[in-house]
């Protein structure tokens, strides 16, 4: 049995150590376990779906510590610094309220139904989608943020961006966390958990960066979480209007979802559509001229 280092001998030394901490403290004295087998218990047996849903197992190797939650930055494994512009124009944000900042327009800190209403419609959704959207997410989210600036809830039905992760609800994937903060590797383990492929054809060994819509109902079928309703139509509602903005070919691309999930998305797409080519993906539903994939209509509805 080797000895512990001396840095961790003294208990006055270990005391302040946080988890992490320790653990990287143990790896960089060599005291880390032999590294698993392949299939080394990461399934069992008794329970198939362990062998259905696999987490990543490299993802250390692109992203520094994978399991720590980035507060203002959203790495992937292809994009390991995030989206740099964005998170430089937001840096004193969290990554879920980076995700607000194109709907809070006058940077105000405080959502209005009518500011969700006309970013909807800049993103290209039809005018009866976004009024439904904003009345939707307002009546659901509002409460939460509201109770922690006042007692009482607001007659407005507004969104405050400094308490966004009170918004944080049941059955979702675990990419954001309590405090809003970005999770590497739950945001990796998506793709493999969920895509029917556990690897790229052309590539062996490299997980897939697509899923198709039939992948993502499988995905938020596994995020279900018993005796939670609301998390079950939130997370249908953010996951289809995910797929209806960025779908190409029946596909969601992994960049596109991830800078969605950061906000850095909602800017590119609206400023597209002042182009005369418009946004080239989404399933239209007549917001841009677009009727399922092709334009079709001169005009917006």
């Amino acid at each position: 049995m080797c000895a512990a280092p001396a840095s961790l001998k003294a208990s006055k030394t270990l005391l302040p150590y946080s988890f992490f901490t320790l653990i990287d403290s143990i790896r960089r004295n060599n005291m880390n376990n032999p590294p698993l087998k392949s299939g080394d218990a990461l399934e069992a047996p008794m329970a198939p779906v362990t062998g259905k849903r696999h987490n990543r197992v490299d993802t250390d190797k692109f992203i520094e510590r994978p399991y720590l939650p980035r507060a203002s930055v959203a790495p992937s494994t292809e994009h390991p610094d995030g989206s740099v512009r964005h998170t430089e124009k937001y840096p004193k944000y969290s990554v879920l309220q980076q995700h607000c900042m194109y709907w809070d327009s006058d940077g105000d800190g405080v959502i209005w139904p009518l500011d969700t209403f006309r970013g909807f419609r800049d993103l290209g959704f039809n005018f009866l989608f976004s009024v439904l959207a904003a009345m939707g997410i307002h009546a659901g989210l509002s409460l939460p943020t509201r109770l922690h600036v006042s007692y009482f809830p607001d007659p407005f039905f507004r969104i405050y961006v400094s308490v966004i992760h009170a918004d944080k609800h049941g059955s979702d994937s675990g990419i954001i966390d309590n405090e809003g903060r970005f999770v590497p590797c739950k945001f990796e383990d998506m793709w493999t958990k969920a895509s029917a492929a556990s690897e790229l054809e052309c590539c062996p060994g490299i997980p897939p960066t697509t899923m198709s819509l039939h992948e993502l109902w499988q995905f938020l079928h596994a995020n279900r979480v018993a005796m939670d309703p609301f998390g079950w139509v939130a997370g249908f509602s953010e996951w289809m209007t995910t797929f209806l903005l960025v779908q190409q070919d029946g596909m969601v691309d992994k960049e596109d979802i991830r800078r969605v999930i950061d906000g850095s998305l909602f800017f590119e797409v609206s400023q597209a559509r002042k182009t005369m080519d418009g946004w080239n993906k989404g399933w239209g539903l007549g917001g841009d001229g677009f009727i399922g994939g092709e334009k079709l209509l001169p005009f917006s509805l």
